[in-house]
């Protein structure tokens, strides 16, 4: 059972996921708070699972809250603001809703919060026929992992390529996707680059230094160094 407490100062926002909430049956509300110092000592009480969080309420939000908690439980956000997305994750937030919360983004969100934490002895690995939940500012988008053409460093935050979408910038690191997915397909080639090797067409060597690949669903050939092309070789995917 996943214990849970409500923190909104919205009566009928609390009201509205109570009814959601009813429809899951591994899902038991164990209190509800309307401001951020009686959340603090409900979860200070009943230490629960998980917390449902409003990230804007009187005196002070929903980040501040978290600061207070230690340990934190494990949150997802629900709020009317898509603007503190790139925040919430952050933070560690297990998910981010948007208000009206939609029955099937509820779902998804319970889903992931039975999903062993980041701080938990194990790793939630993938299968290759699985689908990823991708985070960003205002929206989730659930993508198979068939679709993944290839995933690119960008900072601290990593660019999905995917088949038939715009590239998608999450704010991850590039090395939190490595540790999780399957492999093969999927093959770290270099500090910065993960590809799909499924997704291989054909490999034109330039140089020593320089290959260049055509892979299935993006537009430009990709271009290797020297070190990404050895790692891809090793791979057993060429013949050389």
């Amino acid at each position: 059972m996943l214990r849970v407490i409500l923190i909104d100062d919205e009566r009928l926002a609390r009201q509205s996921m109570r009814q959601l909430l009813a429809e899951h049956s591994g899902v038991e509300i164990v209190a509800e708070a309307e401001n951020i110092v009686q959340a603090q000592k409900l979860a200070q009480e009943h230490r629960p699972d998980a917390i449902f969080l409003d990230v804007q309420m009187p005196g002070a939000d929903g980040f501040q809250l978290l600061e207070k908690l230690e340990p934190a439980p494990r949150t997802v956000f629900v709020t009317a603001h898509a603007q503190h997305a790139v925040k919430a994750f952050e933070v560690h937030a297990v998910d981010y809703l948007l208000k009206p919360v939609r029955p099937e983004r509820l779902a998804q969100a319970i889903a992931r919060l039975g999903e062993p934490s980041d701080s938990g002895k194990e790793t939630q690995v993938y299968r290759p026929n699985d689908k990823i939940c991708l985070h960003t500012a205002g929206w989730t988008t659930v993508v198979a992992l068939s679709d993944l053409i290839l995933l690119k460093a960008d900072g601290d935050f990593t660019r999905f390529f995917i088949e038939a979408h715009t590239p998608l910038l999450i704010c991850q690191p590039l090395g939190s996707y490595e540790a999780v997915l399957p492999s093969p397909p999927f093959l770290r080639v270099d500090r910065s680059l993960i590809l799909n090797l499924e997704r291989i067409v054909s490999a034109d060597l330039i140089s020593r230094d320089e290959v260049r690949l055509k892979l299935r669903g993006l537009n430009d050939p990709l271009t290797l160094g020297r070190t990404a092309w050895s790692r891809l070789k090793k791979s057993g995917l060429f013949q050389v």
